[in-house]
């Protein structure tokens, strides 16, 4: 199932029924887990660790070396992704540094449209979108189920918080906490994420106590640090509320506001 005009380094290690498309190059220290499929055109780097069941489109480069001055090629360095991701075409993935850990890593059920770039050192969690043009500077975090509109752009050493969305073209220079919609260059909250909360299957009454939860924190001319205050009150049998809390209180670049 490897085409017969594909590259691949006899130090790799590949399933028996990856599917390799023509033309593709598969380097040392790349491993690739069952019932992958990498398109044609593909240049996989290593070390790199691809899971099961993922498709990688075409002309995509995944854990090239990171674009980082630093950067020494003897070094810890590496990619790992999960199961069951899609990446389409001309998508760059490159791996971590030393100075940020040494780890690029994506987990399971993303989708990662084309042209898309994820930095070294990030870490994507689970279930989450990067719509076309997204662009991940170094050390970026985005937590599961979180979504980013075509052309978002994040700073570096920013976090995108669990279910928050980004609108078309928004540039994220602070933290968004989860369940938070923004938009603008430079961000700024506008909503609750309610759609994406209904999808998730978040029930009513919860979605009610988050828009009020959001108005604490935006809308009601209080500091920051009153806002956390009353959100502690209201978190006590809410657990969303609670990871709100926590993503702020550890966040290192402050929030969008």
């Amino acid at each position: 199932m490897i085409d017969p005009t594909a590259i691949i380094h006899p130090d790799a290690v590949i399933a028996p029924d990856v599917t390799i498309g023509p033309w593709t190059m598969v380097g040392a220290n790349v491993e690739i887990g069952a019932g992958s499929w990498i398109g044609s055109h593909v240049v996989l780097k290593g070390p790199t660790r691809i899971g099961s069941n993922n498709k990688i489109f075409h002309y995509c480069s995944i854990g090239e070396d990171p674009q980082d001055k630093k950067f020494e090629p003897v070094s810890n360095s590496s990619l790992v992704i999960g199961d069951g991701n899609i990446i389409r075409e001309y998508c760059s993935i490159n791996r971590g540094t030393d100075h940020g850990g040494g780890v690029t890593s994506l987990g399971d059920d993303n989708w990662i449209m084309a042209y898309c770039h994820v930095a070294h050192d990030c870490h994507i969690g689970s279930h989450t979108v990067l719509a076309n043009n997204s662009t991940l500077a170094g050390h970026v975090e985005i937590h599961d189920y979180a979504i980013l509109g075509g052309f978002t752009g994040v700073h570096q050493f920013c976090r995108v918080g669990k279910r928050a969305f980004s609108a078309i073209a928004a540039i994220i220079v602070k933290d968004v906490p989860p369940f938070v919609m923004v938009e603008g260059n430079t961000a700024r909250a506008r909503a609750i994420n309610r759609e994406g909360l209904k999808r998730g299957g978040v029930n009513s009454d919860t979605i009610v106590t988050l828009k009020r939860a959001y108005k604490t924190l935006y809308r009601r001319g209080l500091s920051l640090q009153e806002a956390v205050a009353e959100l502690k009150l209201q978190a006590a049998e809410v657990p969303e509320i609670r990871a709100m809390v926590e993503f702020i209180e550890q966040s290192e670049r402050g929030i969008v506001r």
